[in-house]
């Protein structure tokens, strides 16, 4: 699959743009399990051109991260193109559009997946922003916003006339926030008509290997993203792409190496942001690396509590001593994970 001159390969696999999620640190061990293209948070448009700190911070981005993209929002067309001239100088690989988000705070005026009560504005800004840079345009959509207003097979279309070189959709509506089953048939439609000729990448619900596969066979994308399936389980990229290459899935990571790897990331998150912000980021990811083992609450208590980094990693050595003799994973189905 190519982005205009950017070559991903066959079905490549990548990192959705999350907030609060990925960061440097999340997007380094995602790169470790193979992600083909990654993204940063999703930054706001109007914090970026009013220098807001959080908002310049995210545009930093690494040559082993390549290829990785910086995604925007917003809902004004002279603040989104301006926002989009400062990423370009971040040198990432593409510019990505953010019309997927559901949440109120922004698509409750009129940003992120708010956008398809207006899709005349959504038209134009992508316009605007493709005739304003010079790297290629991507953009992340839904469906629609809600189960009477799904237009995204003529929306795709009107995007691509705009000049993008791909477009993601996630297979829910802006009312169906994150709840109920993603619904991929309209996606499939996107990707099968034949004015369709820019890459379609589907977006949704993906949690396992197999999962993965059938998302290529049955709707024919070019490219899938994960998001949420990888929170917890980074490792999701290494199986997803080993089993599409030679139908195995290795070995579930044992509680010893998902130890290592939280240290890891603790370690990565510390040096990017400092101890304070870097153990308070990192406290999600706690929460979720060791779901699946009986009787953690209270570990993982003290694992979002803990504000001393040499203590957190204390508390980890003490895991793998008391799971020492855990099996690696349940059987769910052709799948060895830990229920999640």
């Amino acid at each position: 699959m190519k982005i205009d001159k950017l070559d991903l390969g066959k079905n490549p696999v990548l990192l959705a743009p999350m907030e609060d999620i990925t960061d440097p640190s999340f997007r380094y061990i995602c790169k470790q399990f193979g992600a083909d293209m990654m993204y940063t948070e999703f930054i706001s448009s109007d914090g970026l051109i009013r220098d807001g700190k959080k908002s310049i911070a995210k545009l930093d981005i690494f040559d082993y991260e390549r290829p990785v993209g910086i995604q925007i929002y917003g809902n004004d067309i002279e603040s989104m193109v301006e926002a989009a001239k400062m990423v370009e100088q971040a040198n990432p690989d593409v510019i990505d559009i953010n019309f997927g988000c559901p949440v109120k705070k922004i698509a409750g005026r009129g940003a992120g997946s708010g956008i398809f009560k207006n899709i005349p504005l959504m038209i134009e800004i992508t316009k605007k922003i493709v005739e304003a840079v010079s790297i290629p345009v991507t953009v992340k959509t839904r469906l629609g916003y809600d189960e009477t207003n799904k237009p995204i097979v003529d929306v795709a279309e009107q995007l691509q006339d705009c000049g993008i070189k791909a477009l993601t959709i996630h297979g829910r509506t802006r009312s169906q926030m994150y709840k109920g089953e993603a619904d991929w048939t309209l996606i499939g439609e996107v990707k099968n008509n034949q004015r369709m000729y820019i890459p379609i990448i589907g977006n949704g619900d993906i949690t396992t290997p197999e999962q993965a596969k059938e998302k290529f066979d049955k709707y024919g994308v070019d490219a899938i993203m994960i998001g949420r399936g990888a929170v917890g389980r980074p490792w999701i990229f290494r199986d997803v792409k080993t089993f599409l290459n030679s139908g195995e899935i290795p070995p579930p990571l044992s509680v010893q190496e998902k130890v290592e790897l939280a240290k890891l990331h603790l370690q990565k998150s510390i040096e990017r942001k400092g101890d304070r912000t870097g153990i308070f980021e990192m406290r999600r990811h706690f929460s979720t690396y060791f779901k699946g083992l009986p009787n953690f609450k209270e570990t993982r208590l003290k694992l979002v509590t803990e504000k001393d980094p040499e203590v957190l990693v204390e508390i980890l050595n003490g895991v793998t001593e008391r799971y020492k003799d855990f099996p690696q994973a349940h059987e769910e189905g052709k799948s060895a994970y830990f229920k999640y």
